[in-house]
């Protein structure tokens, strides 16, 4: 009697629906860089375009911090410090960052220097941890930074010395969330990722209303293009709040190493929408200098973290 004939295993539906979650998550996330970039062509300026995009994400948030909430121990005074601090780093700095250097760079040099994230961090555990940094590691982190200086000699002769003062505001955007991801992992165990992020978030808006109070006329907050308030609203829903959820749930199902691996779209996705809706240029230089900061950043993360001495 013969044996059955063996089967193709079924795919992992968690593997597959993981997978799409993470890069659904990537896109949507790169694309606030265009969708800022849009909305600055109607001659808002950053505090008064990140206060809109928070304000209509603001009840969303609150909604995910209260029902991740639910049933859950009350915070100490401890935890509420640690939410002020992470929302601070994590949202309010990095984004109003981001925000004001997307006015002088391209969305592609922007998503380049965010991406450099991991590089950040490492550097960052160096200097608080004395964490080693391997050759290896050092080598892959010198061939991104010459990927991002690559793209950014082409942006200078376009945009002029504007180009340097955007590159420095991302780059300090990328530290400032460096920061949080660095602190973040304590309060991720204690509180839930789902119940930090909406809670840190609404701190982080919370402190954009307020500096647009301290810094503009109250009366001007929708004293702008009907484009800009649409814009707004996509941003805060399609590109702030959506994508949390998405990559949450990825990391869910696949682990946040391949969540992060599956993430490596996101700069492509940001080069192609700058090419397609924005205009942006598309060059041998952009090419080569992504390659590098991908390849680089790819090597960093797959090595590992990075061992304590």
């Amino acid at each position: 009697m013969s044996a059955p004939p063996a089967t193709a295993p079924l795919p992992n539906p968690s593997l597959a629906s993981g997978l799409l979650l993470a890069a659904a998550g990537s896109i949507a996330f790169s694309g606030k860089a265009i969708i800022v970039k849009l909305a600055y062509r109607y001659g808002v300026d950053a505090v008064t375009l990140i206060m809109l995009r928070m304000l209509f994400a603001l009840p969303l948030f609150l909604a995910l911090a209260w029902w991740s909430s639910r049933g859950k121990a009350p915070l100490t005074r401890n935890d509420w410090l640690g939410v002020f601090g992470l929302g601070l780093t994590g949202y309010y700095l990095a984004s109003y960052l981001d925000f004001w250097g997307l006015e002088y760079i391209s969305a592609s040099l922007e998503r380049l220097i965010l991406y450099l994230n991991p590089t950040v961090v490492l550097v960052l555990g160096w200097i608080i941890y004395k964490r080693r940094i391997t050759a290896l590691q050092g080598a892959a982190m010198a061939m991104s930074y010459a990927g991002v200086l690559l793209v950014f000699g082409h942006e200078v002769g376009l945009q002029g010395p504007d180009a340097a003062l955007g590159t420095l505001l991302v780059f300090l955007s990328a530290v400032s969330y460096a920061i949080y991801l660095l602190y973040s992992g304590e309060m991720v165990k204690r509180l839930g990722s789902l119940r930090l992020v909406g809670l840190a978030t609404s701190v982080a808006c919370g402190l954009v209303l307020l500096q647009f109070a301290l810094l503009r006329p109250l009366d001007t907050a929708f004293a702008v293009a009907p484009a800009v308030i649409y814009l707004s609203i996509l941003n805060s829903v399609l590109c702030t709040f959506a994508p949390v959820l998405m990559v949450m749930m990825a990391v869910e199902r696949i682990g946040a190493g391949l969540a992060a691996q599956t993430g490596m779209i996101g700069p492509m996705s940001t080069i192609l929408m700058g090419v397609v809706i924005l205009g942006e240029p598309f060059n041998g230089w952009i090419v080569v200098g992504t390659v590098l900061v991908m390849g680089g950043v790819f090597l960093v993360t797959r090595m590992g973290r990075t061992p304590s001495n």
